[in-house]
């Protein structure tokens, strides 16, 4: 049976001044998904100007956190197949077509699939295959939901729910040049800090002093990225420096605010 042209799913993102990022990860949704929505919050370019221009539709919704945020689009979508892009995050003609034949005979039978994550550095080819992530950005909201969080914005997968795999990657365009990965690696260890629950002193204490050089080894040992030569191990390096950042800020916030805070805030 022949592939639909697009897919009955919606696609969604969040967005906040991506006029730069948005129009590529727009067409590559267009590629697969019937409906795009973005949820933006307070955007003051021309990211909203752009997703009408696409055929998106657009719901203004000031910033409630990572997880909630997503929900708002679940809520509003027109079908109950949902497809959860970034803004920098481009779907691939191979990954659009593989999902169109899935729903060529129907919805398929998982209602929840893994798909890679390949990154797209600003110096070199794709890293296709090493060094990213899976995530599942493909799903059926009646089977699962966002997590209703600040922080969180990848959802557990529910006990005895069958999950489907994808093997085309979607583009992750997570960077445009080593001062933005920084930016980037320090304000989600911030916020990570800020509301995980804290680990023990002790822990966190031995993660300060051992951890930085286990980080980056498992970045560019066991996920690849000597793959990527001299440019995976620099990604490496921040990545892991950004992982232990966290430990850091999370050891500050301990000693400032005492180790019951856990039970306060719970």
């Amino acid at each position: 049976m022949k592939p639909p042209a697009r897919a009955p799913i919606t696609a969604y993102f969040r967005t906040r001044n991506e006029a730069a990022n948005l129009t590529a990860a727009l067409e590559g949704a267009a590629r697969v998904a019937d409906e795009i929505i973005v949820v933006d919050s307070g955007s003051t370019d021309e990211t909203t100007a752009i997703a009408e221009a696409h055929g998106a539709r657009v719901i203004h919704q000031a910033w409630l956190g990572n997880g909630k945020q997503k929900r708002i689009a679940e809520d509003a979508a027109r079908h109950d197949w949902l497809l959860d892009l970034d803004a920098d995050e481009v779907v691939t003609p191979a990954f659009a077509e593989e999902v169109r034949e899935l729903f060529a005979a129907g919805a398929p039978a998982e209602p929840i699939f893994r798909t890679p994550m390949a990154y797209a550095p600003p110096v070199g080819d794709p890293w296709i295959g090493f060094g990213g992530v899976r995530r599942h950005k493909l799903y059926d909201r009646r089977a699962v939901r966002q997590p209703d969080h600040e922080a969180w914005d990848q959802f557990d997968i529910p006990t005895g729910v069958k999950i489907g795999r994808l093997s085309s990657p979607i583009l992750h365009y997570a960077w445009r040049d080593a001062d933005g990965l920084v930016a980037k690696v320090n304000r989600n260890s911030s916020m990570r800090a800020r509301l995980l629950p804290l680990k023990p002193r002790a822990v966190l204490a031995v993660r300060i002093l051992f951890g930085l050089p286990v980080y980056i080894g498992k970045r560019y040992l066991v996920d690849g990225l000597f793959r990527a030569g001299v440019y995976g191990f620099a990604f490496s390096a921040i990545s892991g420096y950004g992982r232990w950042l966290r430990d850091v800020k999370m050891y500050e916030r301990l000693r400032m605010n005492g180790p019951n805070e856990n039970e306060r805030n719970g």
